[in-house]
């Protein structure tokens, strides 16, 4: 796979691997661990087989929850993922900054229906990009039709590129003028298209309402609320804290694993990707969100209305986008909603039953360099979510044990 083309994949789709080295075990399940192992484990070590570095995922049922590893933290010294290490979340940073838009919306402090151009005047123009035709609500469902930045802050793919740019910090005004340089994708509101451009605006918009940035107003509004001790927002420091497993990503097939731990701040940096969690955290945020305890139910409503998102895109048949989460359907029924993330040598990829009782957080350190390998590792993430989620859905052998059913075929997302 070329680096373009995992630009494209930048941050809707999710890339996974396990193997057997820990296992974490609720209150009251000691037993548990001389019996064979879970599907969850299975799954999670054919994702290893896949070619991921190393992985985690954190199953949370009201039963309890395990954590399953496969994998190894690091390539060279061989020692484990940590069992609730802190991960980089890309994308999924979305989801707490629609959050915060839409408790302004319910405050009443701004409408859905306004243009970029009542909060940010004049910012989006150029090549046919005007924020007086596009609404704060196409922002957080990219139906903008804006084009991404993304492009514009690799300038040189591969290894050497990401070591000498990766220190390169831009501003949220900066993005926004690489993005406006290009044509719209696609006229406002007429189709669904990924743009990271998007989330950098709806964060200015934040700051023009509430005079704070988008980090404080996630720190006050949700952090602190529901006490995410391991959820930051770092900005322009590009370091993980301890512990966490490295990230490796392949720049080219058949290339070296190039270590990508260090944050590659041209795109790693803004409102559209740049939080730090933990799979515990992460879990307990989309639980509390789709319970209802950080939304009203009208704005909670608006966030799952959801449109199609185009099969080409990637992910399972039947995946829908809502304003900063996204549905994907189950092969034994119903769905979950959840927002993945990605960047250089890493993939998030939360999910959390519409009840929000069940909760998976899966998290690889590592992403392959040639497309076969892409597909075989987004169908295991896939697969995986999609039989923890059935088998604790339907009770059968429990969510810590056997058997779930075969998830559907998925081409691998963008």
């Amino acid at each position: 796979m070329s680096i373009t083309t995992h630009l494209r994949a930048r941050r809707t789709a999710a890339v996974l691997s396990v193997a057997l080295l820990t296992t974490l075990l609720p209150a009251g399940t000691a037993a548990a661990a001389t019996v064979r192992p879970s599907r969850l484990q299975q799954d999670a070590d054919a994702l290893r087989d896949a070619s991921v570095t190393g992985l985690s995922a954190r199953l949370e049922t009201p039963h309890g929850f395990r954590t399953v590893r496969s994998g190894v933290g690091d390539i060279h010294t061989g020692r484990p993922v940590p069992a609730d290490g802190y991960l980089r979340i890309g994308s999924t940073t979305k989801t707490f900054v629609a959050t915060v838009l839409l408790q302004l919306a319910g405050e009443g402090r701004l409408s859905l229906t306004d243009t970029v151009d009542t909060w940010l005047p004049g910012v989006v123009r150029g090549h046919g990009n005007d924020g007086r035709r596009i609404t704060l609500r196409q922002l957080l469902r990219h139906t903008s039709g804006l084009p991404d930045y993304i492009k514009d802050v690799v300038p040189e793919p591969g290894a050497a590129g990401y070591r000498h740019h990766r220190w390169t910090a831009y501003t949220p005004e900066q993005r926004v003028a690489l993005a406006l340089r290009h044509p719209p994708a696609s006229p406002p509101g007429t189709r669904w298209e990924y743009s990271n451009t998007n989330y950098v605006l709806a964060g200015m918009v934040i700051k023009a309402v509430t005079g704070h940035s988008w980090e404080q107003e996630v720190r006050d509004r949700i952090l602190r609320p529901l006490r995410l001790a391991h959820t930051l927002t770092p900005g322009n420091r590009p370091f993980l804290p301890g512990p966490h497993a490295r990230n490796y990503q392949q720049f080219e097939p058949d290339g070296p694993m190039t270590d990508t731990t260090i944050a590659y701040l041209p795109f790693d940096g803004d409102a559209d990707g740049s939080m730090i969690s933990t799979a515990a955290d992460t879990g307990r945020f989309f639980s509390a969100l789709v319970r209802g305890k950080l939304l009203a139910p009208a704005q909670l409503a608006e966030m799952q209305r959801t449109v199609d998102i185009p099969d080409s895109h990637g992910g399972p048949p039947g995946t829908r986008a809502g304003l900063g989460l996204v549905w994907t359907p189950l092969s034994c029924g119903g769905g979950y909603w959840g927002h993945a993330g990605t960047g250089f040598g890493y993939v998030m990829w939360p999910a959390v039953a519409p009840d929000g009782r069940t909760t998976l957080t899966v998290s690889t350190h590592s992403r392959p360099g040639d497309n076969d390998t892409a597909v075989r590792q987004i169908r295991g993430v896939t697969d995986l979510a999609d039989h923890a989620l059935c088998a604790a859905q339907d009770g059968r052998d429990g969510p810590f044990g056997g058997r779930g059913p075969g998830g559907p075929p998925v081409r691998p997302g963008r």
